[in-house]
């Protein structure tokens, strides 16, 4: 492992048994209160471990390949190459990233669905043949870049229940495999194996069934073109709950133990994204501005009754230009909490959180109980590791959060007792004690 370049600084603050995540969320809010109100993230990096050996547990031999564009934070891609875990790219970005790390190529897949020739030269440049495809387009254009190329074509699943229109874009029918597999022979291309995805939000299990036996379909279809097939991708889809992970596993192992036997020297391969990353950060917001309804307009002959109540439109100095992205395409659905004190009597008041664009996309949640809050107040928002802390735009002169790690002295020992750290590793961790001065010297570095 050679670890980041120098210029990623970044450090991990190991905390003593006494301390919490609270402890630290409380530590930040009252420094960036006297510093500057900035958003930021703290990123439970032991997570990361417990959902591994989670994995390891329950779905192993399938070995995951980590989609990198669910989170590309430095920390994590360390933590999560120091414990073997492959990497699935979909850029040359992600790609220069993770061999950053020290990772092989053979731990490399290149799972863009519409990839740049320039990007595939680069692929083969750097020794990442393992690759997906889905049209005969795409198989001419992966041909004249990368002759060595291995692929895996992607087929399309019956999620008709998910996210049907994303299934509509990108896989092949099986019709169609047999189209492919005859350009990959005229090209010279080897394919290797099948991939498919099935949506998180995916509520019919039994859409595995029919994908799995769709790709004991296209394996035997490329025997008859003397392909050799050795691995099975079963895509992501992975929520970060137990429960799910245990019902899929139930569905599917019986199909992989019929369908790809271990004899079979298939090795099936997994995209689990959120699942690690998901419930590892929380994010710390400020509130920048804020209305209520007397202050708009109404109608005219309308006036406002003092025994109406009032309804709060809060803005935080984060947003779907940001943090929030995912709520562009409708998979965010973020919970605000009150991180200051108050009353359990206390009344709640209808009320709507924005973004700091003042763009007429940037609402974060339409509608929300919660008490009266003032402007530099904060909200905290859970299980926001997966899709928020990619490249980020810059309209309106955005500044992005800044990222604080920390692990638990028990989750370091879990690593050291599994032989799972490295050198590279070790030097960015600092102990941080069990009462945590506030306004102290001992600050968490960043990543931003």
């Amino acid at each position: 492992m050679k670890g980041f370049l120098e210029d990623a600084n970044y450090s991990i603050g190991l905390l003593d048994e006494g301390a919490t995540l609270a402890d630290v969320i409380d530590n930040c809010i009252y420094e960036h209160t006297q510093t500057g109100k900035r958003a930021f993230y703290v990123g439970d990096l032991g997570k990361l471990v417990k959902k591994n050996t989670q994995w390891q547990n329950v779905m192993a031999p399938i070995k995951p390949f980590y989609p990198v564009k669910c989170n590309s934070t430095p920390g994590v891609l360390e933590i999560l190459g120091t414990l073997g875990i492959g990497f699935a790219c979909s850029n040359k970005s992600e790609m220069v990233l993770v061999q950053d790390l020290g990772i092989s190529p053979e731990n490399i897949i290149y799972t863009n669905p519409c990839k740049q020739a320039s990007q595939i030269k680069y692929a083969a440049k750097t020794g990442i043949n393992i690759m997906t495809c889905d049209s005969d387009i795409e198989l001419k254009k992966i041909a004249r870049s990368h002759p060595n190329a291995k692929l895996l074509l992607h087929i399309a699943t019956e999620d008709i229940t998910a996210d049907e229109e994303m299934n509509m874009k990108f896989g092949t029918t099986l019709k169609n495999c047999r189209h492919l597999m005859e350009c990959a022979k005229e090209f010279g291309i080897q394919i290797v194996g099948v991939k498919f995805h099935i949506s998180s939000t995916c509520k019919d299990l039994q859409t595995y069934i029919h994908a799995i036996s769709d790709a004991r379909c296209v394996f035997d279809m490329a025997e008859e073109f003397g392909f050799k097939m050795n691995i099975l991708d079963i895509g992501g889809g992975f929520t970060g709950s137990e429960l799910q992970l245990e019902e899929v596993h139930h569905v599917i192992r019986p199909l992989l133990d019929v369908y790809f036997p271990e004899e079979s020297g298939v090795n099936v391969i997994a995209e689990p994204g959120c699942y690690y990353v998901s419930s590892a950060f929380t994010l710390a917001v400020n509130i920048i501005a804020k209305k209520t309804e007397c202050d708009k307009l109404l109608p005219s002959g309308v006036e406002q009754t003092r025994d109406d109540e009032p309804v709060f439109t809060y803005y935080i100095n984060d947003g779907v230009y940001g943090s929030f992205a995912s709520k562009l395409s409708e998979k965010l659905n973020p919970t605000p909490e009150v991180h200051k004190k108050y009353k359990e009597d206390e009344p709640l008041f209808t009320s709507s959180l924005w973004g700091p664009s003042c763009d007429e996309l940037d609402q974060i949640v339409e509608n929300c109980l919660l008490p009266e809050l003032s402007v530099g107040d904060w909200l905290i928002f859970a299980n926001m590791g997966s899709g928020t802390l990619g490249e980020q735009s810059t309209f309106n002169d955005y500044q992005r959060p800044l990222i604080y790690y920390m692990m638990s002295f028990s989750d370091w020992d879990e690593m050291q007792d599994a032989g799972i750290t490295s050198d590279t590793l070790m030097k960015n961790f600092f102990f941080v004690p069990s009462c945590i001065q506030l306004g102290s010297e001992d600050r968490f570095s960043t990543a931003a």
